[in-house]
């Protein structure tokens, strides 16, 4: 071979090389990289162009996929888009993201879970296109829909739940929003749909629910500091210190009961009276007695700094150490430092409600391949046993009189013995306090727990009681 010739083969040998390296290099070394780049429309198209698996609540579908005249195939319709928002949020290829349960069981609905291998081998060999699988839910679509009712436009939320399994019956964050409008595929009106909900002073992408704001409990936290009293050896018939004012000593300070005087006046009255007269007075001098461990401890029992996914990730309660006997005291009626979110406050009712025992709250049911074989069913599990069965039906029996005879009236339900607090959270000069009620269908076996909270509005008898009573009666009538 001349010499030109060898030059030649060598330098198409090189170029050959070279393509196979940087092949290589790209196939296997590269992939996981440019695969994960946001840029890369060919990985958009695939993760989102996916046949997702439906949201299901009592056999209804509430999302599902449709097809789509465009690069990804298929497009995301929220049946009932408001009212269910806070749980299912938003799948948005425009925005390149995802949100509520689109984001926590993004697996099973885009049909990548492992429990699906068998599935995804069927679609392959018949040549049809990959399919998600289909979550049903463990809503009460009747609760739902009382609780979104009753709420209206209104700054707040309510979670109902199974006190016997920890099944959330309902959950709702308002105002809402409509997902269908995130989650469309022309670019343009989906950003705009979000900037517009980003601005909105009301804060609709807000998950109230679940603790994307955290409030000052007021008067519902008086079930708490009364389990602990109870728990020290107290009963509802022992006498407890009612003062209609206390000024811890070295202080300016004064505790003031908002019925005026507690009981007969005398300064002492029995802590069922106390309780449902709900005097600030007898839970600051009581949780100041019992000190700030045994108070936390307490709070903490019943799911306070605790982690929880439901499976929505739900930010912990606060609970923070007391900076003094003055901060102890005014935390132990549900002021100054302790914050909480409404589910909180739902499982302590529903503790309460189950003999003492709080089980985990969860919204998935079931897990369904798409041809409705069941993959995966969640086990009812205990959270935690915060008091004991006599403790919880002395509680039980107290919340039972603030329904009937106290500031709770408003959430009776003909037929049904209801046990429940209200709750009047101060928030500051000039603004009207938080509106809070916490209740339950009281019997062996209750059937619901439910919390409301309605953003400065006013009292909690008045304003958050009657959902309260709109929910247990969606989820108790026949």
């Amino acid at each position: 071979m001349n010499r030109p010739l060898r030059r030649l083969s060598i330098v198409i040998l090189i170029m050959f090389l070279t393509l196979m390296a940087a092949a290589t290099y790209i196939q296997f070394f590269a992939a996981p990289s440019l695969n994960a780049d946001p840029r890369n429309a060919r990985t958009l198209y695939r993760e989102y162009g996916v046949n997702r698996g439906p949201i299901i609540v009592a056999g209804k579908e509430i999302v599902k996929s449709r097809p789509a005249n465009d690069a990804y195939r298929y497009r995301r319709l929220y049946l009932e888009g408001p009212a269910y928002c806070a749980i299912t949020g938003y799948f948005s290829v425009a925005h390149n993201s995802m949100t509520g349960l689109e984001r926590t069981e993004n697996s099973v609905l885009g049909g990548s879970d492992p429990r699906l291998a068998r599935q995804k081998i069927q679609d392959i060999l018949t040549g049809e296109d990959e399919k998600g699988a289909a979550v049903s839910l463990t809503v009460n679509p009747k609760a739902q829909a009382a609780a979104v009712s009753a709420l209206g436009n209104r700054k707040g939320a309510v979670v109902a739940l199974e006190p016997g399994t920890g099944k959330i019956l309902a959950l709702v964050s308002t105002p809402g929003f409509d997902p269908n409008a995130v989650a469309a595929h022309e670019i343009k009106n989906a950003v705009d749909s979000w900037k517009n909900l980003s601005a909105d002073p009301a804060k609709p992408l807000l998950n109230r629910a679940l603790g994307g704001n955290l409030y000052p409990p007021g008067s519902v936290f008086k079930v708490i500091t009364a389990a602990a009293m109870l728990e020290s050896g107290l009963s509802p018939d022992s006498q407890v210190d009612s003062p209609t004012v206390w000024t811890p000593p070295g202080t300016n300070i004064s505790v003031k009961n908002d019925g005026g005087i507690c009981g007969n006046g005398s300064g002492k009255t029995s802590l069922r009276t106390a309780f449902v007269q709900s005097c600030n007075t007898t839970f600051a001098l009581a949780g100041k007695a019992l000190g700030a461990e045994k108070m936390i401890s307490r709070a903490e029992k019943f799911g306070f700094r605790k982690k929880l996914a439901v499976p929505l990730p739900v930010r912990p309660s606060r609970f923070p150490k007391p900076a003094d006997d003055i901060a102890l005291a005014m935390d132990s009626f549900g002021q100054r430092d302790i914050q909480v979110s409404p589910i909180q406050m739902a499982m302590v009712a529903a503790g309460v409600a189950n003999h003492g025992k709080v089980m985990k709250p969860y919204l998935v049911d079931k897990v369904l391949s798409s041809d409705l074989e069941v993959l995966d069913e969640t086990e009812p599990k205990t959270f935690s046993t915060p008091v004991s069965p006599s403790t919880a039906d002395a509680l039980s029996s107290m919340m039972q009189d603030v329904v009937n005879k106290g500031g709770g009236k408003a959430a009776r339900v003909p037929g049904i013995n209801v046990a429940g607090k209200t709750g009047t959270a101060e928030t500051g000069k000039n603004r009207l306090p938080h509106a809070w009620f916490i209740g339950f269908e009281a019997g062996e076996n209750s059937r619901v727990a439910v919390a409301v909270l309605v953003e400065n509005s006013g009292y909690g008898g008045e304003k958050a009681a009657p959902i309260a009573q709109k929910v247990i009666r969606a989820v108790t009538e026949k």
